[in-house]
Formats: C-alpha cells, sequence, structure tokens
C-alpha cells in the first residue's frame, strides 16, 4: 500500500476484518493501512462496510476475523476506552456532548486534573484547553457551555479531546456533512496540521471533491470488502467512483422526458414572519421542480408549511385545486401529498424499528383488523416498495438503525410511497449517500414522474437541481427570486438569484456560504 511504500512503518493495519451481524455479513475482508504523517480517505457505496470497520478500530464492535496491528503491536479490542487508551479518537458526524457542562469539562471529562483536597484544578483545565484551541488555531471560549454550539464546533471539541489524550490516530467519519464551506475549511486546516504533526487521519466522505482536495491516500471498499488503495496524485474521480460501485457511472441524472400534465401543488402568497414571505409556485403532474438557494435560504421552511408541519400566517396551497388546510399533515396525506424530510434519522425514520414498520408507518391505520396491526400486515406492504427500491436488507423486520445511510434513504422514501401520493415533496434527496445510491434515487424519481407523479425536490447540490428539474425556483432570504425553465437553468443563473435580491447581493460571498455545489 501507498504508506508502506513510503518507507514509514504503519501505524494502523488491518487485514481480512471479518464481522457478522447473525446471518448479516458486514465486513467480509476489510484492509486499512494507515502511516504517520498522512491523511488517508475511506470511501465507498452506503453498506460497503466502512461504519463496521470503523467500529472495529474504535473498540465499538470486536472483529470476527483477520488482522489488526496498531503502532505495531496486535490488538484486540474489547471497548471504546481500549481503543482511546491505545492513541485512537473517532470524530463522529454529529458528536455527543455533555450539553450542559463547559467545552472545559467536555474535554476533560473522567481525567481532571486535580490540587489538594482532591479538588478539580480548573484554572489548569482552561490553561491547557485555551493552549489546545490555539494551537488548532481556533476561537472557542473554553468556559462557555456546550448546549448551543453549532456542529462544527463540537467536532473542533472532540479534536481537542483527541489531542488532550495524545492521540496518534484520529477517525473522521463524515465530519462535514452538515458543515458550511466555511466551517469544512477550517476542519481541512486542521487535519493538515495534526497530519503536519505526524499524527494520522482517517477521513470517511462521500464528497470526492474533498477526498481529492485533502487527503494522500484513498482505499475504496464495495459490498463489506477491500477493493483497492491509490495514491491521491496517481488517481482520478472516474477511477475511484468506477472501483466504488464496481461499474461505470456514466449518467448520475437519468432525467427522462415526461409528459407534463395538469397543475397538482398551487401555493400562493405563502408567507410566515421571519421565515419566507409571499412564496407562489406550482407543481404539475409528471414534472420535476427543484427548489434551490443557500443553506438557510427558507427553502426547508417553505416544504414544511407546505405540508402542514409548521403555520403559515398568509396565503393558500391548493391539492389538485382544492384547499389543504394549515398545520394538518393527516389533512395533506388526504390530499395526496407525501414529505420526505431532510433528516431522515430524526424526522423520516422511527430508527428502532423495523423497515416494515417503518415503510407502513403512513398507513398504519388501514392495516389494522379489528383494532389490531399485524405484523404480516405491515410485510405484506412493505415487502414490494423494499424490493422495487432494491433495499439492501436480509429481512423485513431488521431496524432502520442497523442499516446504511442510503438504505435508510429508499426506506423512508418507500414510507412515503406506499401512500401512493399525487405529489412527492422530497426535502435534500441524496445527502450523505453514495454516488451509485445517489443515481438509483435520481432514476426513482424521474419513473415516478414519467408514472405522472408531480415532484418537488429541494437540494443544496446544484448539479443535483440542474441535472433532475424541469423547472428551478431559487429562494433567496424566504423569497422567490427567480424561476427558470431547464434550459435557462445555468449555474450562473441559479447562483445570481441565490445570492441576489432587489439588484443587492444578499449579504454574502460564495466563500462565506455553503453555496450550491
Amino acid at each position: 500500500m501507498a504508506e508502506a511504500a513510503s518507507g514509514h512503518p504503519p501505524i494502523l493495519e488491518l487485514s481480512e476484518v471479518a464481522k457478522s451481524f447473525g446471518p448479516v455479513l458486514a465486513l467480509r475482508s476489510g484492509r486499512l493501512e494507515v502511516g504517520p504523517g498522512s491523511i488517508h480517505a475511506l470511501v465507498g457505496e452506503n453498506g460497503a462496510g466502512k461504519s463496521t470497520l470503523v467500529k472495529v478500530i474504535a473498540g465499538v464492535y470486536r472483529r470476527d476475523g483477520g488482522g489488526f496491528r496498531f503502532r505495531g503491536a496486535d490488538v484486540d479490542f474489547g471497548s471504546t476506552g481500549e481503543s482511546k487508551n491505545a492513541g485512537i479518537a473517532v470524530i463522529y458526524q454529529e458528536p455527543t456532548l455533555f450539553p450542559d457542562l463547559s467545552v472545559t469539562e467536555n474535554i476533560f471529562m473522567g481525567r481532571q486534573p486535580t490540587r489538594s483536597g482532591r479538588r478539580i484544578d480548573y484554572p489548569a483545565m482552561y490553561a491547557e484547553a485555551e493552549r489546545i484551541f490555539g494551537r488548532l488555531g481556533v476561537a472557542i471560549d473554553p468556559r462557555r457551555i456546550a448546549d448551543g454550539l453549532s456542529i462544527a464546533d463540537q467536532q473542533i471539541i472532540e479534536i481537542a479531546k483527541a489531542i488532550s489524550l495524545d492521540a496518534t490516530l484520529l477517525v473522521m467519519d463524515e465530519p462535514t456533512a452538515a458543515l458550511s464551506s466555511v466551517e469544512a475549511e477550517r476542519l481541512f486546516t486542521i487535519a493538515r496540521a495534526l497530519r503536519d504533526e505526524g499524527r494520522a487521519v482517517v477521513f470517511i466522505s462521500h464528497r470526492l471533491e474533498e477526498v481529492f482536495g485533502l487527503c494522500d491516500t484513498v482505499t475504496v471498499m464495495r459490498d463489506g470488502a477491500y477493493v483497492g488503495t491509490r495514491a491521491i496524485a496517481e488517481t482520478s474521480t472516474d477511477e475511484v467512483v468506477s472501483l466504488m460501485v464496481g461499474r461505470e457511472v456514466a449518467d448520475l441524472f437519468p432525467k427522462a422526458e415526461a409528459a407534463i400534465g395538469d397543475v397538482v401543488l398551487e401555493v400562493d402568497g405563502l408567507t410566515a414572519a421571519g421565515e419566507f414571505h409571499d412564496i407562489g409556485l406550482t407543481v404539475r403532474a409528471g414534472e420535476i421542480v427543484g427548489l434551490a438557494g443557500l443553506v438557510g435560504a427558507g427553502r426547508s421552511e417553505i416544504a414544511r408549511a407546505v405540508f402542514g408541519v409548521d403555520g403559515y400566517d398568509a396565503g393558500s396551497v391548493r391539492m389538485n385545486g382544492v384547499p389543504v388546510p394549515p398545520r394538518s399533515p393527516r389533512a395533506s396525506i388526504r390530499a395526496g401529498m407525501a414529505l420526505v424530510p431532510e433528516d431522515r434519522r430524526q424526522q423520516g425514520l422511527v430508527i428502532d424499528q423495523s423497515v416494515a414498520r417503518n415503510v407502513s408507518a403512513a398507513i398504519r391505520g388501514r392495516l389494522t383488523t379489528l383494532g389490531l396491526l399485524l405484523g404480516r400486515a405491515e410485510n405484506r406492504v412493505a415487502a414490494p416498495w423494499a424490493g422495487r427500491l432494491e433495499v439492501k436488507t436480509s429481512a423485513l423486520d431488521m431496524d432502520a438503525s442497523t442499516m446504511s445511510g442510503g438504505n435508510q434513504q429508499k426506506v423512508a422514501i418507500a414510507k412515503w410511497l406506499a401512500t401512493e401520493p399525487k405529489l412527492l415533496i422530497i426535502d435534500e434527496p441524496t445527502r450523505g449517500i453514495d454516488v451509485g445510491t445517489k443515481s438509483e434515487v435520481h432514476r426513482l424519481l424521474s419513473d415516478l414522474a414519467g408514472r405522472g407523479m408531480a415532484v418537488l425536490m429541494i437540494s443544496s447540490e446544484l448539479q443535483e437541481v440542474l441535472g433532475m428539474a424541469d423547472r428551478v425556483y431559487v429562494v433567496c432570504e424566504g423569497r422567490i427570486t427567480a424561476e427558470l425553465g431547464r434550459d435557462e437553468a445555468t449555474p450562473d443563473a441559479v447562483m445570481h438569484a441565490a445570492t441576489h435580491v432587489g439588484g443587492h447581493l444578499a449579504g454574502a460571498t460564495h466563500a462565506d456560504e455553503k453555496v450550491l455545489a
């Protein structure tokens, strides 16, 4: 592998690691070799085995087979504590800090320095926290309470904790999924500084532009097995994608022509104080309409109000010409609407329930017999949708929490397609899922439109909007600033409308915001 070839002995060596959960083989032959002073990307489709491999490294899971060496010694961690004590830190996408404790107390939890009388030496703790933040080049008050910190700052605190423990290996698992471009770049600067200190960093991301901009080496996994390792300077995005999916992904946006029919959704003058103002839009049968804009522009808030999750102060929503009452998701469902929310884990699924229960959740009332809900009725509804969406699960009774992000997204979509909607509102349809599954989701949306369904798609990925939408509404600061046909929707046109209101820039440059990318 690349690090071994560099002449430095590897810090981490995993070879032919296997892990099963009952009949499900999550890892067949996981391999990873990471050298000191390097940033090593680990990529693969959802379900490739990346998360399982990371949990073996972190001591969450014990491997069933294969080799595991760390800093030249054979190891077999039986707990996360053993992994941390050995010098390994894992920075997750959504850190779990103690919200009522200070930043410093979170960094030194369980190992606070003490002085006479076994009293905690707070001045020493604060001084050390300030020293670490200074070393990282970030301005975080070590005395502030953790509650209310951004995801980006929470991740920095986890990195500070790792440095305080003198970790030699840091694993960053999808760290930028919820970050703005500015926050992500700050994280990359810190990752490079850690590399320059001689530490090893494993970086997991679906965003290949980040992998190629940050990492030295990339290892690809597919279907629970190692596929290959490449030096970043000696490979390309096309090669990495091909290794990930086992085939060429020539058409990521398989948008087929569809017959555009009558207006299904009509929104007129929709206003919610402080959120959005005077929103007017239509979606027709067979049409995919994109709702584009910068993060924070109000797109998700509009969708939630249209579906009735949130209220609004003025305006109206009509489905097939019939008014839909506000603040009533149940009425919206009866009218033929479905909403796949942005946050599939918190809002789209009951994560600790089965695939069958999640898919049948929105139509459970139709499945009861004498007031009883039978498992076979849930399975009868869920099985066709799970099959159609190619949900990779060995059984419908598996908990959604055990599935990859891409499969969770498919279950969230299947849940709402089971209601047989006339309108599908889908918020960030491919966020956090791999390139192969993205193509599958795009093909599904195109197929649904071809069958006459109206689709309102919210996306922060400009190429997704341009590749899939028949029309694009651009939202800036809670107002629609442009309506563009497919031929008019160029990157420049969308970005101009997304950052421009009334002839004045909407407050930020592209470098200051997470823009459509």
